[in-house]
């Protein structure tokens, strides 16, 4: 018996990725991953052409008959149950807002009245990924996050994401709690650590990487590097034992400079009195692919429809 596969789709600021996935392997199927780049200013229906474009090129090598539908992760604010977006003041797809991106989607790629479509948070799917096929996937309980333009995470319980209950922040995110002077967002994030830079050295770096590739020439990286690992593991560390995480999966593009800052996080981690492990994710951006399509994994969906109106 063939086993099923669904496409699994990655939205991005800029980009859509999307690829085929074997749900019985979890491994994404060969030569169908695609993407495409997005002009997240434009139109809702010049949106959805590319996006449908991108999903086309996927159905063209693998067809509608090996396929059971499309999952979606997508950044919120968005209608997870009903596939609508709600994403407004951030400067990008803001044409979307109030769209349904599922009725959209399905009638521009022409799917058999029997495909479908789900959604859910992409943070969210990242993890599930990592709890599928990762690095957590031999552990009950683990917290992912992603460190790039913003702080993405999710909270998992045997593949399950957390998003309500004592152990965990309101809608199972940390991104809008308050730290510093403003909120964990400003500090874990590209823009996070590049201030910090600018305020330690009176310098500008353009990125992360550019800032990475300094080490050795500039004194006063390394420093910023373990003082945002260190930081960072001080705002993690109550959460991580309160939900009983016993592993850390790091993604996003900061996870690239690990090397930086992994030893300062986990130090303070472990100062911080919590013992699971810390580890880098492998699957980097396939593992939002990999969450998304298993939406239609049945136990799965089965498990997780609670969780989404609150995502």
């Amino acid at each position: 018996m063939k086993e099923k596969s669904a496409i699994g789709v990655d939205i991005g600021g800029s980009h859509i990725t999307c690829a085929a996935v074997n749900l019985g392997t979890g491994e994404i199927i060969k030569k169908t991953l695609a993407e495409r780049r997005v002009n997240n200013q434009a139109q809702a229906f010049e949106i959805i052409n590319i996006w449908s474009e991108c999903l086309s090129e996927v159905i063209k090598r693998i067809g509608f008959d090996d396929l059971t539908g499309i999952g979606f992760a997508m950044p919120g604010p968005f209608d997870y149950v009903n596939g609508i977006s709600y994403i407004k003041g951030v400067s990008k797809y803001e044409n979307l807002y109030g769209f349904n991106i599922g009725d959209a989607i399905l009638s521009s790629i022409e799917a058999p009245e029997s495909f479908g479509i789900r959604f859910i948070n992409d943070a969210s799917a990242f993890a599930v990924g990592e709890a599928w096929a990762g690095k957590a996937a031999s552990y009950g309980k683990s917290m992912s996050i992603t460190l790039g333009t913003g702080l993405g995470s999710a909270f998992i319980d045997n593949g399950i994401p957390v998003v309500d209950g004592p152990d965990v922040p309101k809608i199972g995110c940390i991104y809008h709690l308050p730290y510093g002077e403003s909120i964990a967002d400003d500090y874990f994030s590209t823009r996070g650590i590049l201030k910090l830079f600018k305020e330690m050295t009176g310098k500008e770096a353009a990125s992360v990487r550019e800032l990475a590739e300094l080490t050795g020439t500039v004194p006063e990286v390394a420093i910023v590097f373990e003082k945002f690992g260190g930081d960072l593991g001080n705002f993690l560390a109550p959460w991580l034992v309160k939900f009983g995480a016993e592993i850390l999966v790091v993604g996003g593009n900061i996870s690239n400079a690990f090397n930086l800052f992994g030893r300062a996080l986990t130090e303070k981690l472990k100062e911080k009195s919590w013992t699971g492990k810390v580890e880098v994710s492998e699957l980097k951006e396939n593992a939002a692919l990999l969450g998304s399509a298993y939406l239609f994994n049945d136990s799965f969906w089965q498990a997780v429809q609670h969780a989404l109106p609150h995502m």
